[in-house]
């Protein structure tokens, strides 16, 4: 039984990422057909593109009435994000830090993150939670495209750059690959979240243990590569210009849309640690880009081992290893 559900599982996550290759390169090419600015398909339809497969599981999961594996994905996507993804990278290439990046948009993941964190022990998230999160997404994305024009700084970053070089010119292409990674993301978040439950089940293990940790990983792959290939280039700074974005897109954009689709309270597992890591990480990523200082090899390996500790977490708790001990 395991192993049908490993298969769906990793079934699961190839149709997520291919559904949002096909999602992205469509997306992209109806907004250059109808006239779209580049700097505003970067700041908008890309970063809504590639945060599509997470949304699509957080939201599947929460109307399969499991909300800790989709609350559990996005808090352990943007732990991973940091910890994980900023710790592999560093450890190919050290990382600088963009400048000005720390006032707009570290504070605005940093606001975000706190936000949530204030929300879920208000009780459970409701459409006006969801209302808030979603109307602080649109704000950061104007301020963002505003500021953006008038420093006249209008480069994208490598993956907007070639989503709009690759995009496909004929409109009747670009709808079909949107319909055909819609799709996909569907029938493979349909399987990543029946294959999960499953093993949860199976390993005795909580639904936000497996969404913290193999969800979440899952979903952050994509993320993972654009950063390591970026690093191998000699552009690792990218990797934190990703990171950044996907955190703030995961906490204001899906959790903004899944109250408003139902109602999803925050398991006592999650308030008690997870979402404590999640603000940590967050506020070190901030005061690292605040000081400027490089992430280099050490401060990558210390970011690994804090992932691991992190995960081995998850199935084993602090309680229980204290208590062993005794």
């Amino acid at each position: 039984m395991l192993f049908f559900s490993s298969l769906q599982v990793v079934g699961g996550l190839l149709l997520l990422i291919i559904g949002g290759e096909f999602l992205l390169r469509g997306a992209v090419g109806i907004a250059k057909h109808f006239g779209v600015s580049p700097l505003l398909i970067g700041l908008t339809v890309v970063s809504c593109a590639t945060s599509m497969p997470e949304l699509v599981v957080t939201v599947a999961a929460g109307l399969a009435n499991r909300p800790d594996l989709g609350v559990g994905n996005v808090v352990g996507s943007n732990i991973a994000n940091i910890l994980l993804i900023l710790g592999v990278t560093a450890m190919v290439s050290r990382i600088q830090p963009p400048d000005g990046m720390a006032t707009r948009d570290g504070g605005a993941m940093l606001l975000a993150s706190f936000a949530f964190v204030v929300m879920a022990f208000m009780g459970p998230l409701t459409w006006p939670n969801g209302a808030i999160l979603l109307t602080l997404l649109g704000a950061y994305l104007v301020y963002s495209y505003r500021s953006e024009i008038k420093r006249g700084d209008v480069a994208l970053d490598p993956e907007a750059q070639e989503a709009l070089e690759t995009a496909p010119k004929s409109i009747k292409t670009a709808a079909v690959l949107v319909a055909l990674g819609a799709i996909s993301l569907i029938v493979g978040s349909e399987l990543l979240v029946d294959g999960a439950v499953t093993i949860a089940r199976g390993l005795g293990v909580s639904d936000a243990a497996i969404g913290l940790t193999l969800v979440a990983f899952g979903t952050s792959l994509p993320e993972l590569a654009t950063s390591v290939v970026a690093a191998l280039r000699k552009h690792a700074d990218v990797a934190i210009g990703n990171v950044v974005g996907s955190n703030i897109f995961n906490v204001l954009g899906i959790l903004g849309v899944l109250p408003i689709v139902v109602v999803t309270p925050v398991g006592a597992e999650i308030l008690r640690f997870d979402i404590w890591v999640m603000l940590a990480a967050s506020l070190v990523l901030v005061l690292i880009l605040s000081t400027g200082v490089r992430i280099g090899r050490i401060m990558g390996c210390a970011f690994l081992l804090l992932y691991l500790g992190f995960v081995a977490e998850q199935f084993v708790p602090i309680e229980a290893l204290l208590s062993s001990a005794r």
